[in-house]
């Protein structure tokens, strides 16, 4: 079939990318491929598919903690099954590759049918779940033909996703041979329901159940409160360099001597953290904090990865970073568990989550220095303004939990898997 051979040489065409980028120097294609090298054989050596398991797989770091309640949930619930983690992403596998909750942790292997049918073969899972995206044809199709039950959980659909065009045929079969599909909103399941897939439900998104959850890991962070010391941080999470522009402009006329401003960069590899300290040249960085540095700045940077959402805790305000760039926002969920106002950049529409609290207004929106100066000074100065606003974010948070426990009674009820 013509959008087969289209596929496979689009999965060549990315491994040859990646190996040139390799050979450039590009640190995370490298980590790409050495951590697929001989994946059968370590597999195989670690005993991977030699008693029950629940494969699940993640993008990166995001989706993974999106599933992980689900994956702690099966954990908790059926014990006598091991947990297969796989990540696509470096920026997921590099973080999560010794997690706990999970009896084995890989990156997945190109999507070709030899690996499908090999990594199936090796690993012959029970139950396969994939979060939120990562429609891999080979992969489902092997799952499919083997009779292996297959979920999709907190999934998110728009109009100009390849499954509503034309030419997405291939793909909208994939979406059929998945057992079942647990979307987001509403706007999702519709829809699928209008290219007639009656294989889906409404979940809502396990991320609600996550950041909840953060709300009982009381994780402290003892050298992030040194450097609060009694004072009101502004905890500026996965920036781009859009948005520590924003932040420096800020910073540079703002007058609160009570405010400390800490920034957490999506990329901490040593270019972007040198512009952020040509933004901010009395900046500290967290591992020269952690060392014994003295105290003295009032921006701390976080290099290393890991810490954000234990630093929300600590905010006063949450600044979300990607909103200025065309990927859109990072995740505004986990400040607005810990019930703290939200601002973010102006694009966002992507992002349901984001619409609907934009609209509560529990997060703030800007498009550059004047509303955002405007909203800072509001929080900072206006106390009833800040607590309506922490408190819609919180309760937004609250009310939206409950997906995975919908996802776990159709595990039950449908009898994936056997408890002990």
């Amino acid at each position: 079939m013509l959008a087969t051979i289209i596929y496979n040489t689009g999965i060549r065409l990315y491994q040859a990318g990646v190996k040139l980028a390799a050979l450039t120097g590009k640190a995370k294609a490298a980590s790409w491929l050495k951590g697929r090298q001989d994946w059968r054989l370590r597999m195989t050596r670690d005993g991977a598919g030699s008693q029950p398991l629940v494969w699940i797989h993640a993008a990166s770091l995001g989706e993974f903690e999106q599933g992980r309640p689900v994956l702690e949930a099966i954990r908790s619930q059926y014990p006598t099954y091991k947990i297969l983690l796989t990540f696509f992403s470096p920026s997921g596998y590099e973080v999560r590759k010794d997690y706990k909750g999970a009896d084995y942790v890989y990156y997945l292997p190109l999507d070709t049918a030899a690996n499908a049918r090999d990594f199936i073969e090796i690993t012959k899972p029970a139950l396969a779940i994939f979060v939120k995206y990562e429609f891999w044809y080979h992969f489902l199709t092997v799952l499919y033909t083997r009779k292996i039950p297959t979920l999709l959980v907190s999934g998110i659909f728009r109009p100009g996703q390849v499954f509503f065009k034309g030419y997405g045929s291939m793909f909208r079969k994939l979406l059929r041979q998945l057992t079942h599909i647990f979307v987001q909103n509403r706007a999702s399941l519709q829809l699928l329901e209008g290219i007639g897939l009656h294989n889906a439900s409404l979940s809502g998104d396990t991320r609600f159940d996550r950041v909840a959850a953060l709300l009982q890991e009381h994780r402290n962070l003892p050298v992030v409160e040194s450097f609060a010391d009694s004072n009101r941080l502004l905890v500026a999470g996965s920036t781009w360099p859009e948005d520590e522009e924003l932040l420096a402009a800020w910073w540079r006329q703002q007058s609160h001597t009570d405010v400390k401003l800490i920034i957490a960069p999506h990329e901490i590899h040593q270019d972007h953290i040198r512009h952020i300290r040509g933004l901010f040249p009395d900046a500290i960085t967290y591992t020269e904090l952690d060392s014994g540095a003295f105290v003295a700045a009032r921006v701390l940077i976080i290099d290393n990865i890991g810490m954000l959402t234990a630093l929300y805790r600590y905010a006063f305000i949450a600044y979300v970073g990607g909103g200025f760039g065309k990927d859109g926002i990072h995740n505004l969920l986990e400040p607005a568990a810990y019930s703290k106002p939200v601002i973010i950049g102006p694009e966002y529409s992507k992002y349901f989550e984001a619409v609907e609290l934009v609209a509560l207004k529990g997060a703030l929106p800007v498009n550059g220095l004047d509303n955002f100066n405007a909203y800072m000074k509001s929080l900072l100065e206006d106390r009833a303004f800040y607590e309506a606003t922490a408190t819609i974010a919180g309760h937004y948070v609250d009310t939206g939990k409950g997906a995975t426990g919908k996802i776990l009674e159709y595990i039950q009820e449908k009898r994936f898997l056997s408890k002990a």
